[in-house]
C-alpha cells in the first residue's frame, strides 16, 4: 500500500459514528484500522420487535435473524442476558459480525448461510 492509501480509505469509506451503535467496533481500535467489507459481512442490522434482528452483508443478502425461542428458552445460558429488551436493543457491528455491547456475538458464516439460503436464521 503507498503512503497516501490510509488518508484516501478515510477519505473514501467515511468516518464511523459511535454515536450509530451503542459501541466502536473493536477493529477500529487496531492501527491500520481491520475494515471488515467481505461479501458475508455484516454492513447493517437493526433490532426489531419480538426478539428478531434485520441484517444486511456487504453483498447485498438480506433477511432476518430470529432469537425469540433461543433468548426465553429455559436452556438459555449466555442468550438470557438478551432477554432484557433494551439489552437486546444495544446490538450493532464488530469487527463484520452482529455485536451486543455486552460481548455477545453470532457466528457470522452460520448466519449468512442460513439467511442467503432461507431468508431467516431462526436460533433455537
Amino acid at each position: 500500500m503507498g503512503s497516501n492509501t490510509p488518508n484516501r480509505i478515510a477519505e473514501e469509506l467515511g468516518a464511523v459514528s459511535p454515536r450509530r451503535y451503542p459501541f466502536v467496533d473493536p477493529g477500529l481500535a487496531v492501527e491500520p484500522p481491520i475494515l471488515c467489507e467481505q461479501p458475508d459481512d455484516v454492513a447493517e442490522v437493526r433490532a426489531e420487535e419480538g426478539y428478531r434482528l434485520f441484517v444486511r452483508f456487504f453483498d447485498g443478502t438480506r433477511g432476518y435473524v430470529d432469537l425469540k425461542e433461543r433468548v426465553r428458552s429455559n436452556d438459555a445460558r449466555a442468550f438470557a442476558s438478551l432477554a432484557d429488551r433494551e439489552a437486546f436493543k444495544q446490538v450493532g457491528i464488530g469487527l463484520g459480525t452482529v455485536m451486543w455491547a455486552n460481548g455477545m456475538d453470532l457466528a457470522p458464516d452460520v448466519m449468512y448461510d442460513e439467511i442467503k439460503r432461507n431468508g431467516v436464521w431462526v436460533l433455537r
